[in-house]
């Protein structure tokens, strides 16, 4: 009995570690598109940017008004530049000079995985960077959507911006594993398999991707951001629960404002509530970075 249930236990374990691989394979592998030229209407300039992750990122920027201010657009996991082509018409429409662009591994940018927040992290900093360079004059703004929250919030120092906006950004990437899981299978089975599977992610993480689960704690960052920062959530997300942002929040130095979109899961919060958007983000934009 002691030999079987011993051989049961290593099986277990097996699978779930071969379970774990294929996780961790499955989420970070890159999500290539080809993106093309910009719509013609964007009036945008094709951008190549350096990044310190050691990718070179595809973007594009459109130059807004003089005092306007300018925003960097970072988008969500396994998504590209096209998801934030309406927050750019919208943002360039009120004068603000607009920088959206792939992050590493993904889109028509290099790189070879995708990391959760450590490698974008760097290409945050970098397009911050770039626009600075560009408009020095100009005072910058950054919206990071999901893994373009987490990445505006992981790097070594708080992103170089006058104003934040964090859209249904995960708080600790070991709930956010179980979620994703749990919801992809079913809570029934779920909430069964998730937990052991996520063990096997973080123990994956730092063979395949050079990162531990420590390294992916936005709610460890988000004190450190000295901005005036927007915090909005959808309160039937789930996969980064409202009660996560609000945890977030509360962590936020003011000046803050939370934004609970009324009805909404993990989608384009821009997208599913357009009017609220505008009278919520703008205003926020407008007051930090428009001259």
């Amino acid at each position: 009995m002691l030999l079987w249930s011993a051989a049961a236990l290593l099986l277990l374990a097996t699978a779930a570690m071969a379970a774990g691989v294929l996780v961790v394979g499955l989420l970070s592998a890159p999500a290539r598109a080809i993106i093309g030229p910009p719509p013609a209407d964007l009036r945008a300039e094709t951008v190549a940017i350096a990044s310190t992750s050691g990718a070179t990122l595809q973007g594009w920027f459109l130059a807004g008004r003089r005092g306007g201010g300018v925003v960097v657009l970072m988008h969500g996991v396994h998504s590209n530049r096209l998801s934030m082509l309406r927050r750019a018409r919208l943002l360039n429409a009120n004068g603000f000079s607009v920088l959206l662009f792939d992050f590493q591994a993904h889109g028509e940018s290099t790189g070879t995985r995708i990391t959760f927040g450590r490698l974008e992290a760097e290409d945050a900093s970098s397009a911050v960077a770039f626009v600075r360079q560009r408009l020095p004059q100009e005072r910058i703004g950054a919206i990071g959507t999901s893994l373009g929250g987490a990445a505006a919030l992981l790097g070594a120092r708080p992103l170089a911006v006058n104003a934040l906006v964090l859209e249904s950004v995960y708080s600790d990437i070991k709930p956010a594993v179980v979620h994703r899981i749990s919801v992809v299978i079913g809570a029934s089975i779920g909430n069964i398999v998730a937990p052991p599977l996520e063990f096997a992610f973080e123990l994956l993480l730092p063979p395949i991707l050079g990162v531990t689960a420590g390294d992916l704690r936005p709610i460890d960052h988000i004190a450190a951001v000295t901005a005036p920062i927007l915090v909005a959530s959808g309160t039937r997300d789930d996969r980064t629960t409202i009660a996560e942002a609000s945890a977030m929040f509360e962590r936020a130095k003011h000046p803050k404002t939370f934004w609970a979109v009324a009805g909404a899961r993990h989608v384009d919060l821009e997208a599913y509530a357009p009017e609220d958007y505008r009278q919520r983000v703008l205003p926020f934009l407008k007051a930090n970075l428009q001259r």
